[in-house]
Formats: C-alpha cells, structure tokens, sequence
C-alpha cells in the first residue's frame, strides 16, 4: 500500500513492455500483459521507495572541530541537505572525541580529515573498522604546515632547519591551535626528537582564533613568529606570509600539500544510503571555502554565508546531488536549485 500510494512519481513507463498485437493479441494475453505492467510498475515504485533513507537519517550529524575550513564545508553540505529535506546538526568538538564520536555513532560525518597530517590519528579507527574514509577527497590542493610574516622569510628563516637560529627572537615560541589537534601533535614531537634543533622550544596551545591574533599582530608591528598555518584560509591573504620548507618529513611534501577528505561512521551507508551518496560527492574548491570563511570570519552566520556562496556557483552543487533524492524521494536536484535561488 506504502508504494501503491506513490505511483504517480515511478516512471516505470520508459522501460514500458510492448503490448501484443495482431493475431497475438487476446483477451488473456491483453490481461497478463495488462498484470505484468502494473507488477512492473509495482516493482519501479518500490524500489525508488526502498531507496529512500528511513526517517532516523533525516537529521545528519556533523562534527566541527574548531577549524574555519571545516566549518564553511560544514555548513556548505548542510545548506544543500536541508534545501532536500534533511535537518543538519552540528556538534563542536575536538579532533580527538569527534573520532570517537564517529567510532561511537553518535556522529555520522566530519568533512574535515587533512591526509597526511591528521593520518596518525585518523588510521587506527579506520583500521578497526569504526570510521570509513570517502574514496575521493572534497578538497585537493590543500597546505598544512608551519609559516612566518613574508619580513621574517625575507630575514632568514625560510626552513624548519632555520628557526633554531632565530630562538631568542621567537622567545623559544611556536604557535600552535587547540588541544589535541595533529598539527600540534607533530610540533611537539619535533621539539621532543630534537629535531632541527627545536628540543628548547615551547608549543602553545591556544585556539585557531587566538594564533591568528597573535600571528596578524606579529605581522602588524613586524616581531618574529612562527605559526601553523594552512589553505584555504583568508589568514593566506590577510596576512603577508610564507610557508617554511624543508619539513616534508613532518607535515608532508610540497610545503604540506594536502588531501581533504570525508570520513563518516562505518554503518553509516547501510543505514542511510541516500545521505550517504551525497556526503560521497562532495567535492569543494579552495575559492569556494575561503569565500565562505572569509564572510563567517567578517560575522555572518555560517549558513547564510554558504547559502550566498552557492547562490553565485549553482553548478557546482550538481555533481553533490548525483543519484541522490530529496528525504521524500523525489529528484533531489530541482528541489535544491529552487531553494538555494530564493
């Protein structure tokens, strides 16, 4: 009865049998022809129903662990569900216990998994079988690793090996961001091994808002700093900066070049298959997060500085949307563009 009631929108008709006709044609045989389309209709509708996810799927739980990039690409996935009928949450948490919570179920998805600096943290839950990683990333291109004011490049201190030289200056500081974020795990484990010369340093903690304070007031009155830095971020335009080389062993090759990808509880497709393409599409550009950042870091609200976004690159949202329906199973594509154009 559930998929008799949605028949209209099964449009089992392409795939349509030909009626039998000439001397084929009889009542019986115009009547199992007659039963076989309508089983057919049947079989269409059901399996667009079954499609659907169950009604425990609507809300989709996102982690957001503090960082401006995670927090665009969260609300630029939210935006789009909502407009096909989901209801995103959100929950703030750091790297460390928004693992767990995915290991837990209590979180279905974090956009935000930075291979290779996040992989030493991110891999014995893959292991294990708790967290499953998006085959493709959302964001390629991406830069991870520590950086100065371009004055203090232009002085000296353009590799890791350097800032050793500069440890009077710098007060023995690097700044890092929050607790328990992997980026500030491989700090201090270059100052604990020793390594270019960093045993006397010191790693502060802070937050991401607190080290860029403190790394744009460095740039402002030109003192020496050396902050963890990353793109896409507006900090790579806001602030006059270079990022330091000769730290592939630590933060990866190429100045910390980077893979962004999403990784969402291991159940998670099984139990909500039709969410779970959308997260699997996902793809973003470094544009389109910095614009977004740039407007939450100026005060507007997350959603709405992602709905202004994709206002402008309406396209982009397409290929999200790719064998995915609204939460009530209807083509997910026409329902987005009507809600993101108003």
């Amino acid at each position: 009865p559930e998929c008799a009631a949605q028949l209209p929108w099964c449009e089992f008709h392409a795939a349509r049998p030909q009626a039998p006709s000439g001397k084929h044609q009889s009542k019986g045989v115009a009547m199992k022809w007659k039963v076989a389309v309508a089983a057919l209709a049947l079989v269409c509708l059901c399996a667009r129903a079954n499609a659907a996810d169950d009604a425990s799927c609507r809300n989709v739980r996102f982690a957001d662990v503090g960082w401006s990039d995670i927090v665009a690409s969260t609300a630029l996935a939210s935006v789009v569900l909502e407009a096909i009928g989901y209801t995103p949450s959100v929950t703030v948490a750091s790297i460390p216990v928004a693992l767990t919570g995915l290991k837990n179920k209590q979180i279905d998805v974090l956009t935000g998994y930075w291979h290779p600096a996040m992989d030493a943290l991110m891999q014995p839950y893959v292991a294990a079988g708790h967290i499953k990683v998006m085959d493709q990333p959302n964001l390629e291109g991406a830069r991870y690793s520590l950086a100065v004011p371009q004055y203090l490049f232009d002085r000296g201190l353009k590799t890791f090996a350097d800032i050793a030289r500069f440890q009077k200056e710098l007060q023995g500081k690097i700044h890092g961001i929050e607790p328990g974020n992997e980026g500030n795990a491989l700090i201090r484990g270059m100052i604990r091994d020793k390594r270019f010369g960093l045993q006397n340093f010191q790693l502060i903690e802070s937050s991401e808002t607190a080290m860029l304070v403190e790394a744009r007031s460095a740039a402002r009155s030109r003192k020496p700093i050396v902050f963890l830095a990353w793109e896409p971020h507006p900090m790579n335009v806001q602030i006059k900066m270079r990022y330091l080389s000769g730290g592939d062993d630590v933060f990866g090759p190429n100045l910390g070049e980077a893979k962004v990808y999403t990784a969402i509880a291991t159940p998670y497709p099984a139990r909500c298959p039709n969410a779970a393409t959308f997260l699997k599409n996902l793809q973003f550009s470094s544009d389109m997060e910095s614009q977004v950042m740039a407007a939450i870091l100026e005060g507007a609200r997350p959603a709405v500085a992602a709905r202004n976004v994709l206002k402008t690159r309406l396209a982009a949202v397409d290929p999200w949307l790719r064998g995915v329906t609204t939460f009530d199973g209807r083509d997910a594509l026409p329902e987005a563009m009507s809600a993101l154009k108003r």
